[in-house]
């Protein structure tokens, strides 16, 4: 079953808004600064996480594809010893 990769990646991206403008904050930086650069950071973390599941979900359907057709060649080898 494949993950869900819009709510992972905004999941990651919320988190990623929320930490960096809590470091700008501490940094001093303005409130408008603070927003831009933890907006920015958040699409970056957006777009990287989409990719990274999927990745993730084409590497599990491999195998699950792999899994699949070993099972299929066992069984036929079986059937006809």
């Amino acid at each position: 079953m494949p993950l869900n990769v819009r709510s992972i990646a905004v999941s990651i991206a919320v988190i990623c808004f929320f930490g960096i403008a809590i470091i700008g904050w501490i940094s001093g930086l303005s409130p408008f600064t603070c927003c831009k650069r933890a907006l920015a950071g958040a699409a970056c973390a957006y777009i990287a996480a989409a990719l990274a599941v999927k990745a993730i979900n084409a590497i599990l359907m491999n195998a699950m594809i792999t899994d699949q057709i070993n099972q299929q060649k066992g069984k036929d080898s079986g059937d006809t010893g």
